[in-house]
């Protein structure tokens, strides 16, 4: 088994070859630090809407080298932290608009997909969530009940055998499948993005990594850069930059791939029209079938590092790995005797109120995208939409939704957010336990660790 080395995506296809490196002082309309998906969407919509901006990107590494080249492939219509974040604040049109935007998101990259010609493998299929337990179960048809009740929500709730006919997960109980989602190649999408924008005449320098983030000026390693807009596109790296320490937490996610499974399998698992799939539990799980027959399926396994630190190339703890195969087995008794071949880990942003926010300051020129929490595959295209509209000062029905200029507190200082973090995962992995042993109620465990976070 391959452990690292960033990604099964990039593993496949190949790292991209370097691109240069920006050394000394120089001046551009728009800086954009981070070369994943909420920069080059960015910097795509920016020079579509007026070629003749100079925009430069920064990537400390290479292109979709975090969370962009690293992640489970799905493109879907989630907003992050849950519709009821924003309702007491914003109202319940806002809210449905909010949703309705997530929905056309997903349409919205295919169609960037089809028109520019950028093979990610993409097939909509649409998510399911499934329950294989009775709590589980419960938390799910509370969901539907709860979906039921906004529009464009669209989720349809199926019993066990509409479920499993979809995916024949074993002992599921129900599952939630809503349309709005695809199964994407994560690297070919960000690496065929790139070559788009470089195209569109956007700079990206890559081995140039930003120290701080100043009104109207980036500090690099080996230089600086000013420009009128600076936009933060850094996810689960932002704790890198002078300043940014506590703003968002870098939470770990793993990831592990398994050979070409045969025919004879995938007939038996109705796994046929590129749905991606997850489940109900507290430290859920989240697989895609690939373009190439393997499931990818993924979940947390050490969720945070002392001090905010970060990865480098993605080695993943044996635990880690086992664990993924056991969710793996218990999901689909037919793969037993499959190989795992590859697993990988990657970090992700989590603000302190678990929702993801996009903004600009235009006094300084500042801003930001990000907290995606997972989401931001798709989030992150509705996210570069909308700072294209911020920067270039209109007021649209993306700058008007409730998530624009969103702001929140910062996380505990260390220890705190390690002992909190590591403690509140083992409260959700004991509830997963004894959930998975009969109990039939949602565990007080996982609701006080709910309430503690902030988590949805």
């Amino acid at each position: 088994m391959l452990n690292g080395r960033v990604s099964h995506w990039w593993e496949e296809i190949g790292l991209p070859a370097p691109r240069e490196q920006l050394r000394g002082h120089s001046t551009a309309d728009v800086a954009i630090v981070g070369a994943g998906f909420t920069g080059l969407w960015t910097a795509y919509y920016l020079a579509k809407a007026n070629p003749k901006l100079d925009i430069t990107i920064l990537e400390a590494r290479h292109v979709g080298y975090g969370a962009s080249g690293r992640n489970g492939g799905w493109l879907t219509n989630t907003i992050t932290a849950g519709r009821d974040r924003y309702l007491a604040s914003h109202g319940r049109q806002a809210v449905n608009d909010f949703q309705l935007a997530m929905n056309q998101t997903v349409a919205e990259v295919i169609a960037v997909c089809s028109a520019e010609g950028i093979d990610a493998e993409l097939k909509q299929g649409g998510e399911l969530e499934v329950a294989y337990t009775a709590a589980q179960e419960q938390r799910l048809r509370d969901d539907a009940m709860t979906d039921a009740r906004w529009e464009h929500s669209d989720t349809v709730l199926l019993e066990a055998g509409a479920t499993q006919a979809k995916i024949n997960v074993a002992n599921a109980r129900a599952g939630l499948f809503h349309p709005h989602a695809a199964r994407i190649h994560p690297a070919k999408l960000v690496r065929g993005l790139a070559e788009v924008v470089e195209r569109l005449g956007v700079k990206i320098h890559e081995d140039t990594r930003a120290t701080a983030l100043q009104p109207h000026h980036v500090d690099f390693e080996a230089g600086t850069l000013k420009a009128q807009s600076v936009i933060r596109a850094t996810e689960g790296f932002t704790a890198g930059l002078a300043g940014h320490k506590r703003l968002w937490l870098p939470m770990n996610s793993s990831l592990i791939a398994t050979e070409p499974l045969p025919s004879s399998i995938w007939d038996e698992l109705n796994w046929k029209h590129g749905e991606v799939l997850g489940d109900y539990a507290h430290v859920y799980m989240y697989a895609q079938r690939t373009a190439d027959d393997r499931i990818a399926i993924g979940g947390r396994g050490v969720p945070y590092k002392y001090g905010s630190r970060t990865d480098t190339d993605g080695v993943t703890p044996q635990k880690t790995v086992q664990g993924l195969q056991e969710i793996l087995h218990r999901m689909f008794p037919q793969t037993r005797g499959a190989r795992i071949e590859h697993a990988w880990s990657g970090v992700l942003g989590v603000p302190r109120d678990w929702a993801a926010t996009v903004g600009l300051d235009p006094d300084t020129g500042l801003g930001w995208a990000g907290g995606y929490v997972g989401t931001g595959v798709g989030a992150a295209n509705l996210a570069g939409r909308t700072l294209r509209d911020l920067i270039l000062g209109a007021e649209t029905e993306l700058t008007n939704l409730p998530w624009v200029n969103h702001r929140v507190r910062k996380w505990e200082p260390e220890p705190l957010r390690w002992l909190a973090t590591k403690g509140l995962y083992a409260a959700y992995g004991a509830a997963d336990r004894s959930e998975l042993k009969g109990r039939t109620s949602t565990s007080a465990l996982a609701v006080l660790a709910d309430r503690i976070t902030g988590k949805p």
